[in-house]
């Protein structure tokens, strides 16, 4: 018996809830319980206060419409959808939906022109001045602390409203190669659990993790440059005949390279590591040198575990990313039509990694690319022919998806599905939480779902699948961080992005992601985030965009409180 039980793959159940309940129980929006608090204390107060009859049944249909307008659906809530629709307006009237790679030159302009006297100039030089930025929206406040060559890349984020932190791009090879048995992948997946598990306690610096997996049409350059190394010159003085054989063998080599590659899409796997720039961070800097050189000591120490972690994970060949190969990537995402291994090329820089595009609600269109293939050596780079590509962006959240068990395999048809015949980028981000503050969020979690559950029963009303099942997750997450069994939090959220060469194209490949999605991943509902698709891109970028802000509770900052930043005189 357990030989055959050492042969199967081992399940997880994941899905079914988005994370830890909120006071009032359940998982519904902060927007549902403020809006029916509001109106449940104001005809309360409005009552004592001698409103009558009128006042709450005023406060009734507020409250059925804040049910109403918060309600789910498979499109949304009508809260949701207006939210969207009033910052699509908001964009175009500002013209945020714009990016203008900056130049010197183009802002000396706009600032010329903000001087003018005729008042619609000045008003188009408003309008250009947004326009034109440094970074991408998916790239906002994004610069280096080390973006030399032959050394890691070390990303410095500063976005709006959140936490600064430092990411570093690894490149892997991936846990299975070829034909693997159900015991190599169970061992792959104890293998990254364990990864994850030592980088979630308290102690360590790293809080974030991104996979990302870039699906795309083989890159036959290499098989180029091996077949030019090793092919027979072309015969000098030979007769027509010789030279028509030798064009023949040319052709056949391009047509079994065209065949190979037709309606093949490989893989490659990046995993992308953050560092947020908390006190701790900061305090343990200082004890590697001053300022900025103790923060790349202490980030060199920290990568090269990170790289002895990722090999101990299973995770095949592991290499770190240069600040010009991780731009490479970005740049490769936003126009497919740059290889991705094409970091030598001057116009590929760190510090300049966004191409000239412009949103639509639903798509991110990047109109200012170029294909750099079709050059021969020592062309200029204008010389290459404009190309446009159509991106589209979806989130995969936890409530979401239908609770089940399911093996390490379960995104399979969204990395190699046959139905996916285009370009896409899947990418998952997980904020990892220590054992003690995920094992009090669960428990409170199960207490509120079981005196809801109770509640219900006492009531005679029959028992919702959606209260059976956020308590079954609850208590699932409570057993897993038992003591003893070495386990953390995580809270996460995935992301896809789509591309296509035309709007016709993404429409239909929109159609097929929710379609593999629904049938094959158990994705009831991808969110796509229209109304900010060029923002939504970076979230599939290997820099670590796309998580929310740890809201942690109070309990949790009072133990933070109390543990301080630790003896400025120790060692460590």
């Amino acid at each position: 018996m357990s030989d055959v039980q050492e042969q199967r793959t081992h399940l997880r159940w994941v899905g079914g809830e988005s994370g830890h309940r909120s006071f009032f129980g359940g998982t519904h929006s902060k927007s549902r319980i403020i809006g029916i608090a509001i109106f449940v204390i104001g005809g309360m107060v409005g009552m004592i206060l001698g409103g009558g009859i009128p006042l709450l049944i005023a406060a009734l249909v507020g409250v059925g419409l804040t049910m109403l307008v918060t309600q789910r659906t498979h499109n949304g809530t009508i809260q949701e959808r207006r939210r969207k629709r009033s910052r699509w307006a908001a964009r175009k009237r500002l013209g945020t939906n714009v990016f203008v790679p900056y130049n010197v030159a183009g802002w000396d302009q706009i600032q010329s022109a903000a001087g003018s006297a005729d008042k619609a100039e000045r008003r188009a030089a408003e309008v250009a001045s947004r326009q034109m930025r440094a970074n991408p929206d998916g790239s906002d406040g994004m610069g280096w602390l080390q973006y030399g060559s032959n050394m890691p890349g070390i990303a410095w984020h500063a976005p709006v409203g959140e936490q600064p932190y430092l990411s570093v791009a690894f490149s892997v090879s991936g846990q299975l190669r070829g034909m693997e048995t159900a015991g190599a992948l169970n061992r792959a997946a104890t293998s990254w659990g364990k990864f994850l598990a030592h980088r979630a306690a308290p102690v360590s610096l790293i809080r974030d993790v991104q996979t990302l997996t870039r699906v795309l049409p083989p890159d036959t350059a290499k098989h180029d440059i091996w077949y030019n190394s090793k092919r027979e010159a072309r015969p000098v003085g030979a007769d027509d005949s010789s030279l028509a054989l030798w064009d023949a063998q040319q052709l056949s080599y391009a047509e079994v390279r065209r065949r190979a590659a037709a309606d093949a899409m490989v893989q490659r796997h990046f995993v992308v590591l953050s560092w947020p720039l908390s006190p701790l961070f900061v305090e343990s800097a200082a004890k590697y040198g001053p300022g900025r050189d103790g923060w790349r000591a202490l980030m060199a120490e920290q990568i090269e575990a990170s790289l002895h972690g990722l090999r101990e994970a299973r995770m095949g060949q592991v290499n770190y990313l240069t600040a010009r190969q991780t731009a490479a990537v970005i740049m490769h995402q936003q126009n497919p039509s740059i290889p991705i291994d094409l970091r030598s090329a001057k116009h590929i820089t760190p510090l300049s990694v966004g191409i000239g595009a412009h949103d639509e609600y639903s798509a991110h269109v990047v109109d200012g690319g170029y294909d750099p293939t079709v050059l021969a050596d020592g062309d200029a780079i204008e010389a290459a022919p404009a190309v446009t590509w159509w991106h589209r962006t979806a989130a995969i959240h936890g409530e979401d998806l239908a609770s089940a068990g399911r093996s390490p395999l379960w995104t399979l048809d969204l990395m190699i599905g046959r139905e996916l015949g285009f370009i896409r980028s899947a990418s998952f981000h997980m904020h990892l939480v220590p054992a003690a503050q995920a094992k009090a969020a669960a428990r409170q979690d199960v207490v509120r779902d079981a005196a809801g559950l109770y509640a219900q029963k006492k009531k005679g009303v029959i028992v919702s699948d959606e209260s059976e099942g956020l308590l079954s997750a609850a208590e699932r997450r409570r057993r897993d961080l038992a003591a003893g069994s070495h386990h953390h939090g995580v809270s996460w959220i995935g992301y896809v992005t789509i591309t296509a060469p035309t709007r016709e194209d993404l429409a239909q490949a929109s159609r097929r992601l929710e379609s593999v999605c629904d049938t094959g991943l158990g994705v009831d509902r991808l969110d796509w985030q229209d109304s900010f698709q060029g923002a939504a891109s970076g979230t599939t970028w290997p820099i670590g965009r796309g998580l929310r802000p740890d809201n942690t509770t109070t309990a949790t900052r009072l133990m933070n409180t109390l543990a301080g930043r630790g003896d400025k005189e120790a060692l460590s």
